[in-house]
């Protein structure tokens, strides 16, 4: 027997036998029907304002013959209701999910406010129709457009609302860590603040109910341009500002399974595809202005500074804008005086302690805010804890490891960490480790970049594999480095932009699988140093590889291999070149530059067996004497060659 499908529960909608009427069946211009229930039920099409229900049944009658009396009443649906539902509501400004919103403490990052207000302009709107502010993880960029949404929501003298339209994007939220809702929720915002798009907005959906499921592009024509167009002359409306904050946070990822698995991939996609939505918008010249902040991913970068974006974008560092450190500090003595109010106790914080405090931060107010929240604990006394970070004693670490507001920026880290692709991740965290050996040996003046393509060749890896290897990482680490002027005193390499990232990295408990092994880096290091020993300097990585005793006899092998490489390469040679760089104007004093080289070689030669102490004096004497050769070169060179040479310096 043939199976039969109940249509009282199948999901399709069932066209009723011929000649008979169905409950959803309207009548069309020609007589002929038509039914629509199945659009009204899945909120496609506006619920009617007027419905009524035939007494003995609860199916709605649209013109259709009514027999018996009626139950009447009126629907608040329509369609600010339909945008609603479509809306990821969480991700506007001023949304339960995101209550309390982050916003600016009182006084500060007053600098990138007032830019900002510069540009908008409010009436006419600004020459360029988009402003991208762009900053590292931690300089609070959501809390800069959380505030400028409260401050044009407050202004007073206006007939009009200036704030359009707000989109928070944010990449563990189902709803906001995607562009699917990215329109809809602009859309139904503005048919709010501009009360003369609703109806054109309506006409829209009505004409076409599946415009709520189509593309993105094809949603942006339908639901914002082709409305103000509607409108007529623009001249007269005035302009609305879109703000857009955490565009890196755009993963084009529905499912949370995959905000892990699969954003690294599909982030730059999804980001690349709003700017574009964005441009899209302005080339309409609607009396609109679109205020972005994000983070400056190389991709972001790349696109605005596309030829497309030039003239269009204003672009805002808010690295470079205002005073971060006045800002924080600002902040920091507010919280610690509220937290010193609370405990009784007007001594603290002394000077001292603040302004350690302030130093620790770098000018980040994530971290600032972060070390509050840990240290504002009822159970625990607010002054040790905040000492123990000072300090950075161990108990101060093992205790971070568990503190809730710390593991939120671990998280963060975490998170920034995994939008580089999977394959690359071991590549990720070896350069990291090569950055993190040798930055303190690099001068700041020779700049990352640079340093990464010598990286590159100590490592065998193709030119430039380096720097794209941490290219997802601009939030943490400054990849693009302008050239510095030389100085006498110059401060060594410090790309990284917290050190709190740093620590994050050497804490395997804390940075799981993108943790770093800076013993094992330099071991590593050491022997491609070793592999083309006459155009590189290892003296520093042989001192600080094997300089644990412990470290030697765990990988005994291991040191007994490089000590045999030592023993056959031209070490007279590479002492030359290093007792050949000038310092101050003068050479090195040679002997005295290369004592603390000797004393912990030998010291490190200690560290084998006594099967191999032959090797062990053999390498030693290969060091010293190839130290002796080289001085007494240097000194022969520098010897005065004539009789005429020795008179002058005589003089």
């Amino acid at each position: 027997m043939a199976n039969r499908a109940n249509p009282r529960f199948t999901p399709y909608p069932q066209r009723p036998a011929r000649g008979t009427t169905d409950d959803g069946d309207v009548q069309g211009p020609r007589g002929e029907t038509r039914n629509r229930n199945h659009l009204v039920r899945y909120s496609i099409l506006p619920v009617p304002q007027t419905v009524y229900l035939q007494q003995g049944s609860q199916a709605p009658i649209f013109n259709a013959p009514i027999a018996g009396g009626v139950n009447h009443y009126t629907s608040g649906a329509d369609v600010l209701q339909i945008l609603y539902d479509h809306s990821a509501t969480g991700a506007m400004h001023d949304s339960d999910e995101r209550f309390p919103p982050p916003l600016c403490h009182p006084g500060t990052r007053e600098a990138v406010v007032i830019r900002i207000k510069d540009w908008y302009g409010y009436q006419q709107g600004p020459n360029k129709p988009i402003m991208w502010v762009h900053a590292p993880a931690g300089y609070g960029k959501t809390a800069i457009a959380g505030t400028i949404s409260k401050m044009l929501e407050e202004i007073v003298g206006l007939d009009f609302n200036p704030l359009g339209a707000t989109f928070f994007f944010w990449r563990t939220s189902a709803e906001r860590n995607n562009p699917t809702r990215f329109i809809i929720t602009i859309a139904h915002q503005l048919a709010i603040s501009i009360p003369e798009l609703k109806p054109h907005i309506a006409n829209a959906i009505s004409r076409s109910p599946l415009i709520l499921k189509k593309a993105l592009e094809i949603q942006l024509v339908k639901l914002i341009v082709e409305p103000f167009k509607a409108l007529g002359d623009l001249k007269d409306i005035p302009n609305r500002l879109v703000i857009i904050d955490g565009l890196d946070e755009c993963i084009s990822s529905e499912q949370e399974s995959r905000v892990e698995k699969k954003y690294a991939e599909d982030q730059e996609k999804a980001q690349v595809r709003i700017l574009d939505l964005i441009h899209s918008l302005q080339s309409h010249r609607l009396p609109l202005s679109f205020l972005i902040l994000s983070r400056p991913e190389a991709w972001i970068k790349q696109h605005i500074e596309s030829r497309s974006f030039t003239d269009l974008v204003e672009v805002v560092d808010l690295y470079a804008v205002g005073d971060h450190m006045s800002d924080v500090e600002k902040y920091v003595r507010a919280e610690l005086s509220r937290i010193a109010a609370k405990i009784g106790d007007a001594e603290w914080p002394t000077e001292n302690i603040v302004h350690s405090f302030v130093r620790k931060t770098n000018g980040h107010m994530v971290y600032a805010s972060t070390v509050i929240r840990h240290i504002d604990d009822p159970y625990d006394d607010p002054r040790k804890r905040l000492k123990d970070i000072l300090d950075g004693s161990n108990d101060s670490n093992r205790d971070l490891t568990h503190s809730t507001p710390f593991s939120s920026l671990h998280e963060l880290y975490r998170q920034i960490m995994r939008s580089c692709p999977e394959s690359n991740r071991l590549l990720m965290v070896e350069v990291l480790e090569d950055i993190i050996i040798t930055a303190g040996s690099i001068d700041e003046y020779y700049g990352l970049s640079r340093a990464l393509g010598v990286l590159d060749s100590l490592s065998s890896r193709a030119a430039g594999c380096g720097a794209r290897a941490i290219r997802g990482l601009h939030a943490v680490v400054r990849v693009s480095d302008s050239p510095k002027a030389f100085t006498m005193f110059p401060s060594p390499l410090n790309p990284f932009i917290h050190s709190s990232f740093v620590e994050f990295l050497m804490n395997p408990m804390l940075s799981l699988d993108f943790a770093i092994d800076k013993k094992k880096g330099r071991r590593r290091l050491l022997w491609n140093c070793l592999e083309c020993i006459s155009g590189i300097d290892s003296q520093n990585l042989w001192a600080t590889a094997w300089s644990s005793k412990e470290d030697a006899q765990l990988c005994q092998d291991e040191y007994v291999k490089v000590v045999k490489k030592l023993l056959i390469i031209d070490l007279t040679t590479c002492f030359v070149k290093a007792l050949e760089v000038p310092v101050w104007g003068s050479k090195f004093p040679y002997d005295t530059s290369l004592s603390p080289f000797k004393l912990n070689f030998v010291y490190s030669l200690e560290h084998l067996s006594k099967e191999s102490d032959p090797l062990s004096q053999q390498a030693i004497m290969h060091v010293l004497s190839s130290i002796d050769r080289a001085i007494g070169h240097l000194i022969l060179a520098e010897a005065p060659q004539s009789l005429d040479e020795f008179k002058q310096l005589e003089i």
